[in-house]
């Protein structure tokens, strides 16, 4: 494992890469609030171990990367998807694979439309494009992201606390809940990250409506990964990306949340494996 920073313009943007550069790179692109530890290290080294050059990131407002005031962000959607590009322009990159997970995932939908020629293939993971017709979040867990002004953003593990409860109500039925596991890494995420609080301020991010309107129009290798039972972006999101994005694969988790269980990773790494080695081009 290797950490780059990389300064843009007074951004800064944490990176951290596994593997050999000369592989194929697959970018990781984490979703909301939640800093690159989720995308973990066990699971980003077996995709290395599969040939892959594999870079996650802290999303501004995570992690190690720049923050901004609370409610005050400064940025769209589609910066967030710029600054994937001055990712890979700092790695050298010309193309990637892309892989997000839910704000990930549609930060990805929008790199696919507005930089088509910066990727070799999309891999979407537990997201949507959010059209009008889809369901809505689970009223449990729209309930519980309205309470977290009882959080005290200034204590660490008061946020540890709220990082667990949240991924309990995100798990779905097919693992026990692993408290041991969502703690050691709650605990790592507080630990690094430069401002607690702003992690919030993903809430407020606007922009990316004209991008996401055109899903259809990705023409890029893509595959589509989702739980049945994910509470924030119901099953049908992912059945209705796999339908309108042209020839996009897609790989039902039973079972399972808004979330990456260890116990799925033999099927998505080699979903992704498998994926990212039948598409590619050189330009």
């Amino acid at each position: 494992m290797k950490e780059k920073i990389i300064n843009n313009n007074g951004l800064h943007i944490c990176t951290e890469s596994f593997g050999n550069p000369a592989s194929p790179a697959l970018l990781l692109i984490m979703g909301a609030t939640a800093s690159m530890v989720w995308w973990e290290d066990d699971f980003c080294l077996r995709l290395a171990d599969e040939g892959r050059y594999v870079i996650r990131y802290d999303n501004r407002d995570v992690g190690c990367s720049i923050s901004y005031p609370l409610g005050e962000p400064g940025y769209t959607f589609e910066d967030m998807a710029d600054d994937a590009i001055h990712v890979l322009d700092a790695y050298g990159i010309n193309q990637a694979h892309i892989a997000g997970m839910s704000m990930g995932g549609m930060i990805t939908q929008i790199i696919a439309l507005r930089h088509p020629q910066r990727v070799l293939s999309t891999t979407l993971i537990s997201t949507s494009n959010y059209a009008p017709e889809l369901p809505p979040m689970d009223e449990e867990v729209m309930s519980f992201f309205t309470n977290i002004g009882a959080v005290d953003w200034e204590n660490e593990q008061s946020v540890i606390s709220y990082t667990i409860a949240k991924w309990r109500i995100l798990t779905g039925p097919k693992y026990p809940f692993d408290e041991e596991r969502i703690t050691r890494l709650a605990t790592i995420e507080a630990k690094r990250a430069v401002n607690l609080a702003s992690m919030n301020n993903h809430s407020f991010v606007t922009g990316g409506e004209t991008y996401l309107e055109r899903t259809k129009e990705i023409n890029l290798p893509t595959l589509v990964i989702h739980g049945t039972e994910d509470p924030i972006n119901p099953y049908k999101h992912g059945v209705y990306l796999a339908k309108i994005i042209p020839n996009a694969a897609f790989l039902s988790l039973e079972g399972t949340g808004h979330e990456l269980p260890p116990g799925d990773w033999d099927l998505v790494i080699n979903a992704i494996s498998s994926h990212t080695a039948e598409s590619g081009r050189i330009s």
